[in-house]
C-alpha cells in the first residue's frame, strides 16, 4: 500500500515549483528587453543613411541580455525541484 500511496503524491506535484517559475518569467522579460533595444534607429528617408545602426547598444550590449535570458530560461527547464 505504501508503493501506491507513494505514487499517487508524485503524480500530484508539479514539474516546475515557484522558483522555475519566476526564473522562466525573468528569462521572457530579458528576452524581451534586449530585443527591444536592439529595434529602432532606422530613417523615415530611404534615401539617407543612419549611423545609429552601428551603436553599442544593439552590437554588443543587446545580444549579450538576449543571450543571458535564453541562458536563465535553459535554467529555469533544467532545474531540478528540491525534495
Amino acid at each position: 500500500m505504501t508503493m501506491s500511496n507513494q505514487d499517487n503524491q508524485s503524480a500530484d506535484q508539479l514539474a516546475f515549483t515557484r522558483l522555475n517559475y519566476i526564473l522562466l518569467i525573468v528569462g521572457a522579460v530579458l528576452i524581451l528587453v534586449g530585443f527591444l533595444l536592439m529595434s529602432g534607429g532606422g530613417s523615415d528617408d530611404p534615401n539617407v543613411f543612419s549611423d545609429a545602426i552601428f551603436s553599442t547598444r544593439r552590437l554588443t550590449v543587446s545580444p549579450i541580455i538576449i543571450v543571458l535570458g535564453y541562458l536563465t530560461v535553459l535554467y529555469s527547464i533544467m532545474k531540478k525541484t528540491g525534495e
